[in-house]
C-alpha cells in the first residue's frame, strides 16, 4: 500500500463525504423554513438521483475506458460550479426554487461519475491483500466525515446561514487539490466496443449469486426505510429544536457507521455473516420503528445512532464483496451498477419518505417505512438462502468466481 496516495485519496473521499452531507443539511433545512412543504424535500432527493439513473451504464463505461483521476478531477469542477451557483442563487435567501432544482441535478450528474470512480479508484492503489482492510479504514473515514459534516452544519447554519455555500465551494477546490496528487491510474480497458461492453457490469452482478441479493435487499430496505430527509420536520415539528439540534439528529447515524466501522475494521474472518447481516437488518428496522415513536431528542438520538450502526453492517459486507470480486478491467461498470443501488437506495428513499409525509404527515410515513422494511428482512431471509448460509467474506469470492461467463 503506497501510504502517500492512499492518504491522498482518503483526505478526498473526506472532502466529498463533507460536502455532501452538509449540502444535505443546508438545502434541506433552507427550503423548509421557505417553504413549510416536506415534499420539496422530497424533490432534493429526486434531482439528485435521476442523473445517476440515467446515466449509469455510461458513467461506468466512462470510468473503465478513460484515466479515472481525470473523471474526478471533472467531477470535482462541476460540483464546485454548483456550488458557486447555489452561493449565488441563495445569497438574498430562497428566491427561485427552480434554480436551486437544477443546480442540485447537475451536482447529481457529477456524482454520477464520481461515484463509480471512487469505488474503482480504491483496488487500483491499495494491494489485493490490503483491499479488505483499505475498505474498513476507507468507509470509516467516510463516515467519520459523515459524522463532523452535520455537526458542521449546524453550526455553519447558526452563523453563516445562506453563506455556507461559499464555503462549500472552498471544500470543492479542496478536493480538486487532492485528486490532482494522485497518479493517472491508467485502466486496461476491454477492446471490444459497443452495446455489449457497456452491459457488461449489469450481466457481471446479475450472475453472481451473493452480490446480487446483498445488494438488492440493502436497497430495498433503505428505500423504504429512509428517515433522514424528514429531519428537519421532526426537528420543528415534532421535537421543536433549532438548526444545533438538528446537526445532532443529521449526525447521529454517521456516528454509529463510524463505531461500527471501527469495530468490523478489528474482525478478521468474521463468521456467520450472512446470518448477521439480516440480524442488523432486523435491528436497523427497529431503530426506525423506535425513531418514529419518539418525542424525546435524547431517545431520538439513541435510535438514530442505532440506525447508522446497524447500515454500517449491510455497507461492509456489500463493499468487500464487489472489491474483491470485481476484476479491474469490469470494476467501473460494476460500481456504477453498485452506485445505482446506493443512489436509489438514499435518494429516492428521501423522496418516498418527503412524499409520503407530504399526504399523511411526517410520523405515520416514519412508522409505515419501518414495517416495510421488517417486512422486507423477513422476506429476503426466506428467499436469499445462500445469502443466509454465508459463512466468511472470502466464501463468497469462491461463489463469484465460479459464475459462469
Amino acid at each position: 500500500m503506497h501510504n502517500k496516495t492512499f492518504l491522498y485519496f482518503l483526505l478526498t473521499r473526506v472532502c466529498i463525504s463533507l460536502a455532501a452531507t452538509v449540502l444535505s443539511v443546508t438545502i434541506g433545512w433552507h427550503l423548509y423554513q421557505a417553504t413549510g412543504d416536506p415534499f420539496d424535500l422530497a424533490l432534493v432527493g429526486l434531482m439528485q438521483i435521476l442523473p445517476i439513473v440515467a446515466l449509469f451504464i455510461v458513467t461506468g463505461w466512462v470510468v473503465d475506458n478513460f484515466s479515472r483521476k481525470y473523471v474526478l478531477l471533472s467531477c470535482a469542477v462541476l460540483q464546485c460550479c454548483v456550488f458557486l451557483g447555489l452561493a449565488l442563487a441563495l445569497d438574498n435567501g430562497v428566491q427561485n426554487k427552480a434554480t436551486v432544482f437544477a443546480l442540485l441535478f447537475a451536482n447529481g450528474c457529477a456524482r454520477a461519475f464520481q461515484g463509480p470512480a471512487l469505488q474503482a479508484v480504491l483496488p487500483n492503489i491499495v494491494s489485493r491483500e490490503h483491499l479488505s482492510r483499505a475498505v474498513a479504514i476507507t468507509s470509516t473515514t467516510w463516515t467519520a466525515a459523515m459524522t463532523a459534516g452535520p455537526f458542521f452544519a449546524g453550526l455553519l447554519i447558526s452563523m453563516l446561514d445562506f453563506d455556507t455555500y461559499w464555503l462549500l465551494t472552498g471544500i470543492a477546490l479542496l478536493a480538486f487539490v487532492f485528486i490532482s496528487q494522485l497518479p493517472d491510474l491508467v485502466v486496461a480497458s476491454a477492446s471490444e466496443r459497443g452495446l455489449h461492453q457497456l452491459l457488461d457490469g449489469i450481466r457481471f452482478v446479475y450472475r453472481n449469486p451473493i452480490v446480487l441479493p446483498s445488494i438488492t435487499l440493502d436497497m430495498l430496505i433503505v428505500l423504504t426505510g429512509s428517515v433522514l430527509v424528514l429531519l428537519p420536520v421532526y426537528a420543528v415539528d415534532v421535537l421543536q429544536v433549532g438548526p444545533e439540534a438538528l446537526g445532532m439528529l443529521r449526525a447521529m447515524p454517521a456516528l454509529g457507521q463510524v463505531v461500527a466501522g471501527i469495530v468490523l475494521s478489528h474482525l478478521a474472518n468474521l463468521r456467520k455473516s450472512g446470518r448477521r447481516l439480516f440480524l442488523s437488518l432486523a435491528v436497523f428496522s427497529g431503530s426506525i420503528l423506535v425513531f418514529g415513536l419518539s418525542q424525546n431528542l435524547w431517545l431520538s438520538l439513541v435510535a438514530l445512532f442505532l440506525y447508522g450502526a446497524t447500515d454500517m453492517v449491510s455497507v461492509n459486507i456489500r463493499s468487500t464483496l464487489i472489491q474483491l470480486a470485481t476484476p479491474d478491467e469490469l470494476r467501473g461498470r460494476v460500481s456504477a451498477v453498485n452506485s445505482l443501488f446506493i443512489a436509489t437506495s438514499n435518494d429516492m428513499g428521501d423522496f418516498r419518505a418527503g412524499s409520503v409525509a407530504a399526504v399523511i404527515g411526517a410520523v405515520p410515513a416514519v412508522l409505515t417505512g419501518a414495517l416495510m422494511a421488517f417486512a422486507i428482512t423477513l422476506a429476503g431471509y426466506w428467499l436469499s438462502p445462500q445469502l443466509r448460509r454465508l459463512d466468511r467474506l472470502q466464501d463468497a469470492e469462491v461463489r463469484a468466481g465460479t459464475v459462469d461467463e
